[in-house]
């Protein structure tokens, strides 16, 4: 297990447990009562910084390598039923960018979503999951495939943002994404968005417009990062603490301010800690949200996410 700087206290407990179990194991001496006692205090020194984390430990969470990836969710919901698509039609396939067939639940989905990758090997693979034009042209062939067939769509959003690249741009990334959100706002079949992990810029709005929208607890979902906000405001990488906390990213900002419909509860350390119980939660939350949107009309289900996202960003004086 890899340890955040804030999390460095419990690893030192835990340290003091697999220290004294060892003792025990090794010599006459019980300790099953000192054992208790850091056991309580563990989970004790768990509940307090897990319940009071700020937004930039927040951040940091939604990027702990050991967190689950879009892939990783999708072989843990669709078990062996998924069916991987490939390709753009026009140019090539973008592997940050994943999408196919799947089962949740006995339901079929189109999935789409983006993958960092693993490792050092992984990572530059899949391009830090940094989707170029024909990532997000693939990911929209892919839902008006499943519009055409009457197969509900399920995004996964997990990306640092669009790939920035100068042939990205020669070959139309903001085209590429001002597109899939005109096309998603009146895909007339039900659309579930999960944040699964970070939920930055453009790069997450072209595929997260969505009837359902969820976030995990410690993701964030923001217009840009904390450390490029930092750089712009302040010069300087320095201030992204502030400039998290500024940006109002985390899950609950979100639904405080009616951008997203509901936070998926982590177990207690993030997702990484029980990967298990964080898929079984998001498997419900899907079916959730489809069982409420699956008897909608065609025309009721676009009607009311163009109502949903027209209401964004309305104010009064």
């Amino acid at each position: 297990m890899e340890y955040l700087d804030f999390e460095l206290p419990i690893k030192e407990l835990e340290d003091q447990l697999d220290k004294c179990q060892i003792i025990g194991e090794e010599s006459n001496v019980d300790v099953t009562s000192t054992c208790k006692q850091i056991e309580k205090k563990l989970e004790e020194t768990k509940k307090k910084i897990y319940k009071n984390l700020t937004a930039w430990q927040r951040v940091q969470l939604s990027r702990h390598p050991s967190r689950p990836y879009t892939m990783d969710h999708i072989r843990a919901l669709c078990g062996g039923t998924f069916l991987e698509l490939f390709g753009d039609r026009s140019f090539k396939d973008d592997k940050a960018m994943v999408g196919g067939l799947g089962k949740i639940g006995g339901q079929s989905f189109m999935i789409v979503g983006q993958q960092k990758g693993f490792n050092t090997k992984t990572r530059q693979f899949r391009n830090f999951g940094m989707a170029n034009p024909e990532g997000y042209r693939k990911a929209l062939r892919l839902m008006k495939m499943a519009e055409k067939f009457g197969i509900p769509v399920v995004t996964l959003v997990d990306t640092p943002g669009a790939y920035p690249g100068l042939e990205a741009e020669e070959r139309g990334q903001g085209e590429a994404i001002a597109r899939n959100i005109f096309e998603m706002l009146r895909l007339k079949t039900p659309i579930i968005t999960v944040i699964v992990g970070e939920g930055a810029s453009g790069g997450a709005l072209g595929i997260g417009v969505g009837d359902k929208v969820y976030m995990l607890e410690n993701t964030w979902y923001s217009v840009i990062s904390p450390e490029s906000c930092s750089s712009i405001l302040w010069r300087s990488w320095e201030y992204k603490e502030q400039a998290a906390e500024a940006l109002k990213l985390t899950s609950y900002d979100m639904k405080k301010q009616k951008l997203i419909d509901e936070i998926i509860p982590e177990p207690l350390g993030g997702a990484h800690y029980d990967r298990e119980t964080t898929f079984k939660t998001v498997e419900q939350y899907i079916i959730k949200g489809f069982n409420e949107l699956k008897d909608l009309s065609t025309t009721e289900l676009v009607a009311q996410r163009m109502d949903k996202y027209s209401k964004m960003g309305e104010f009064k004086e």
